[in-house]
């Protein structure tokens, strides 16, 4: 069971000093009516809060713990590398690495430039469209977010959508004007609104596994018919890999799908815990930015030496280890496939969408192809399997619109704890009606 909060409680401090008691929205678990957790450790696939409660994780810090948390090396290197100066304001060969071992893993990125965040990275690869196109407006898709950006911020996903937020409140129209967004897996709309703003569009963005309306898969050819009109069009095609970069291979989705994009944004698992985001790809779009070209983009924290070195172990374990994506995949298997069993089992609507390590529960009917049809799913269900499971020490993610993220410290003990708890979690819901 839970522990209860004693008077002045970090709870209470906390929404004295901090907007809503947190600095990222969905860590208020607001929409799943529990307080917030504040947590004080975590190791291998465990987090522990403040109050000395003990979860098997399956938020990874929203991905970025691919080899779970502490991992030993990742932090043998940040330790080390902080020991020698947390930042310089100068360039470090560690920044030179870390792009090596990127590019090495994604064969589209040509030239890259390291950010602080997937806010940033996604920001760039607008502005860098932009200019290589000499065109103003952005396609993207509904539900998908790439980060607070006012020219991003329409029909988006996440944090949005768990608290109802309108994505336009304190964005100027003018920002807004030239983004059109429209459905994901929807190649006739796609080409309607290319014809109506015919040499108009500067880029498309998409994230090529929707992550944060759910997890949404694209339909058989939807990425390659998207890669053809892009391509016809004379359209920047910019793949947001945020959460899916190295997280469903070492060459991200677009090595998944044999895709090769324009532009890449990249973030999360490149820094190895820490801070950081990256955009890179074409040569002749990539040299458009300073110091080279006119587009212009800085940041005294880019390419930080203490994120660059856990990045770089990261990535190396990643790239040393051949058997880690496919192990990934058969623990995540494991526990799509009690789910779906069980709730067979129980007649529930439910349907599991999942590639890779993600995976998203929705508790509906059909398939689950599209922003619409995630915001169909029963938000209150999956609050309660939310709750129940927090008190079996399951830590799902805090909205019905994230996904869940399996890591390779995860081990046989651990999934089998998480399946009891499922099953038990699932029947009380059933029997709740």
């Amino acid at each position: 069971m839970m522990a209860i909060d004693k008077p002045k409680s970090i709870s209470e401090r906390s929404i004295k000093s901090l907007v809503g008691g947190v600095n990222s929205p969905v860590r208020s678990f607001k929409a799943m009516e529990t307080p917030i957790i504040f947590a004080e450790k975590a190791t291998g696939p465990y987090i522990f809060d403040t109050k000395g409660n003990k979860y098997i994780d399956y938020v990874m810090s929203w991905g970025v713990g691919i080899l779970g948390h502490a991992y030993e090396p990742v932090v043998k290197a940040a330790i080390s590398a902080v020991r020698n100066g947390s930042s310089f304001g100068l360039a470090t060969e560690r920044e030179v690495r870390l792009a090596e071992l990127i590019k090495k893993n994604i064969k589209s990125i040509d030239r890259l430039r390291l950010v602080t965040s997937g806010t940033e990275a996604c920001m760039t690869s607008i502005r860098l469209a932009r200019a290589f196109s000499g065109k103003t407006k952005i396609i993207k898709f509904d539900g998908s977010y790439h980060g607070h950006f006012d020219s991003l911020l329409v029909k988006s996903g996440s944090g949005n959508l768990t608290l109802g937020i309108p994505s336009g409140e304190g964005i100027l129209p003018a920002y807004t004007k030239d983004t059109i967004s429209v459905p994901f897996n929807d190649i006739a709309t796609l080409n309607s609104a290319i014809e109506k703003n015919k040499n108009e569009i500067a880029c498309v963005i998409v994230e090529p596994v929707l992550c944060n309306t759910g997890v949404v898969l694209p339909e058989k050819d939807f990425l390659k018919k998207l890669r053809e009109i892009t391509l016809k069009e004379k359209i920047v095609l910019i793949f947001d890999e945020v959460i899916t970069g190295f997280r469903l291979g070492l060459g991200g989705a677009q090595g998944f799908y044999d895709i090769k994009p324009d532009l890449t944004c990249l973030g999360k698992i490149i820094g190895g815990g820490f801070p950081i985001g990256a955009v890179g790809g074409k040569k002749e779009i990539m040299e458009l930015l300073a110091p080279i070209g006119p587009v212009y983009q800085a940041g005294t924290l880019s390419g930080n030496p203490v994120a660059t070195a856990a990045g770089i172990k990261t990535l190396e374990t990643l790239n040393k280890n051949d058997n880690i994506y496919g192990t990934l995949e058969v623990k995540t298997g494991q526990i799509t496939a009690i789910i779906q069993e069980e709730s067979a089992k129980l007649n529930m609507d439910l349907t599991i969408n999942s590639i890779a390590s993600i995976f998203t529960v929705f508790f509906t009917s059909g398939k689950v192809k599209s922003h619409k049809d995630a915001l169909r799913a029963d938000k209150n269900k999956y609050a309660k399997l939310f709750s129940l499971l927090i008190k079996e020490g399951i830590l799902f993610p805090p909205s019905a619109y994230e996904a869940c993220f399996v890591s390779s410290a995860h081990d046989n003990s651990t999934i089998s704890k998480t399946a009891h708890s499922i099953k038990n979690a699932l029947l009380k819901i059933k029997e709740s009606k």
